[in-house]
C-alpha cells in the first residue's frame, strides 16, 4: 500500500494561528503533540496514546485535529521501516508549520527575506539601499502578478484594481481601510517596531514593495504614495489623478512617531 501523506499547510495568516494556538489550549493535545516532536520519526496513534495515558481511539481525535489545523501530518507507513502483515498503521509526524499570533499583525519575515535576496543579489556599483529598493519593488511585482493570475481580471480600472488590492493586503496584515472607490488606507504597519530603527529605509523598502505589487497586478490609475500618519502604515493607494508624493521615501514614514516629516492633513481639514 502506498502511503498516504498529508500535506504541510503553507505559513498560516494571523487567524489560523489564533486557531492553531486554541487547539493546543487542550494539554491532552498539548502532551501529545510535544512527545511527536520529540520523538523525531512517525508515531503511531497506540504510541502517543501511551505517552498521554489515554485509549487510542480519543487519540486518534485528537491527533487528527492536530492533523486538520497543520501542526502535524499523517500517513500510513510502517513506524522503524519493519513490515508487518496487514494494513499499515497511520503514524503522525510534525509538519514545518511556522505558528505565530501578533495583534496587530507583523511580518518580519517577509521584510527579513527582502533584504536577504538583496545582500545576495546585489548588483556591481550598487548601494545596499538601492539594492534592497529594487529587491521589495521585484518581490512585490511577484505578488501582483500572482493575484492577478488567480483572480484572472482582464483590464483593470482603478476601482476594481483597488478591490483586488484591498484583499490581497488583509492577507499581509495591512488592515487596509477603504476611505472612498479609489482610495485605501493602510492601517497597520506590518514591519513595525523595525522601521523605528531605521524609517528611511523601512519605508522606503514598504514604498518599493507596494509599487511594485500595482505594477505586477497590471493596475490601472492608481499609486501608491507616501503620507506619513502616527500609528500606521507610511503608504496609501490612490487614484493617480491625486498625484504623487516625493518620489523618495522621507525619515519618519511608517508612523513612527517622534521621527521626520509631519502626519499629513485629513483632506478638507483646516490648518
Amino acid at each position: 500500500m502506498t502511503s498516504d501523506p498529508t500535506p504541510a499547510s503553507s505559513p498560516p495568516s494571523a487567524a489560523a494561528g489564533v486557531e492553531t494556538v486554541s487547539v493546543l489550549a487542550d494539554e491532552l493535545r498539548r502532551r501529545m503533540y510535544g512527545y511527536i516532536r520529540r520523538a523525531h520519526r512517525p508515531v503511531t496513534r497506540e504510541e502517543a496514546a501511551a505517552a498521554a495515558g489515554i485509549s487510542a481511539k480519543l487519540a486518534a481525535f485528537h491527533l487528527d485535529k492536530l492533523v486538520s489545523v497543520g501542526l502535524l501530518r499523517s500517513r500510513y507507513d510502517s513506524p522503524g521501516g519493519i513490515r508487518r502483515v496487514g494494513r499499515k498503521p497511520k503514524v503522525y509526524e510534525p509538519t514545518d508549520t511556522d505558528i505565530r499570533v501578533s495583534i496587530p499583525e507583523r511580518r518580519p519575515d517577509v521584510l527579513a527575506e527582502i533584504l536577504i535576496d538583496a545582500v545576495l543579489d546585489q548588483e556591481p556599483g550598487e548601494d545596499a539601499q538601492s539594492a534592497a529598493l529594487r529587491t521589495a519593488r521585484h518581490r512585490g511585482e511577484e505578488l501582483g502578478a500572482a493575484a492577478r493570475a488567480r483572480s484572472r481580471p482582464g483590464r483593470l480600472g482603478p476601482e476594481r484594481s483597488l478591490t483586488l488590492t484591498e484583499a490581497v493586503m488583509e492577507q499581509h496584515g495591512f488592515e487596509p481601510d477603504r476611505q472612498a472607490p479609489t482610495e485605501l488606507r493602510l492601517l497597520n504597519c506590518p514591519f513595525h517596531p523595525l522601521a523605528a530603527r531605521s524609517p528611511e529605509l523601512v519605508c522606503g523598502i514598504n514604498h518599493a514593495f507596494l509599487d511594485g505589487f500595482l505594477t505586477g497586478l497590471q493596475a490601472a490609475g492608481i499609486d501608491a504614495v507616501l503620507a506619513p500618519r502616527p500609528g500606521r502604515c507610511c503608504v496609501e493607494l490612490r487614484a493617480a489623478s491625486a498625484g504623487r508624493s516625493a518620489s523618495g521615501p522621507a525619515a519618519g514614514t511608517c508612523g513612527v512617531k517622534g521621527h521626520g516629516a509631519p502626519p499629513a492633513e485629513e483632506p478638507g481639514s483646516t490648518p
